[in-house]
């Protein structure tokens, strides 16, 4: 299982108060093991990950396969890096399963430079959830409590009281959650109602 990350995402754009769309995806299935979630401009996230879908094509095409998710997150590194000087105003998480099937995240910044977690919360209301996801995910700050992987439907609990209270004090956090739960045997995507007043 992936860690907490890219396969959540909240859905909607917004300006103030105006909202531009009730329904305006920001996490993406790349390969049957790999998600991007891209924050930040709209139309920038939307142009890179078309760009990436191109790379992937044509690296199956060469290779007869699909690009691994760690070299799927130097590709991704690269093409942002490529782009520096006239760079893609989008923050992005980049969330699968490596290899060995252990679930990765890895965050970037606008310019390429990235970094393995376990978990990684983005977008607006990120500074809401990324304290919730230390405490429950990371368990900072807690004594004498055990590291232990999570189970799905922990990892699917935590992701959904995340975004619930995320959106009582965020105006710019959608109408929907959606969860992209990623497995060995390809990506399924779980969608929630949130502002339910």
């Amino acid at each position: 299982m992936a860690g907490i990350g890219s396969h959540q995402t909240v859905i909607g754009t917004s300006n103030g108060y105006s909202i531009n769309s009730r329904y305006a995806p920001k996490a993406f299935k790349l390969t049957e093991k790999a998600v991007l979630s891209s924050n930040g401009f709209s139309a920038d996230g939307l142009a890179l990950t078309k760009r990436l879908g191109q790379k992937l094509e044509w690296y199956k095409h060469a290779h007869d396969k699909d690009m691994s998710t760690p070299a799927l997150a130097q590709m991704l590194s690269n093409t942002l890096y490529y782009k520096r000087f006239f760079p893609y105003y989008a923050f992005n998480l980049l969330a699968g399963i490596d290899e060995q099937g252990r679930g990765v995240v890895y965050s970037y910044d606008p310019v390429g430079s990235f970094e393995p977690e376990s978990y990684r919360a983005g977008g607006s209301s990120a500074a809401l959830i990324q304290p919730f996801l230390d405490n429950q995910v990371g368990l900072k700050n807690q004594q004498g409590v055990q590291q232990t992987p999570l189970s799905m439907d922990t990892a699917i609990r935590i992701s959904k009281d995340a975004f619930t209270s995320a959106t009582e004090r965020d105006i710019y956090t959608g109408d929907y959650l959606e969860i992209f739960i990623i497995r060995q045997e390809g990506v399924t995507i779980e969608r929630i109602d949130l502002k339910k007043d």
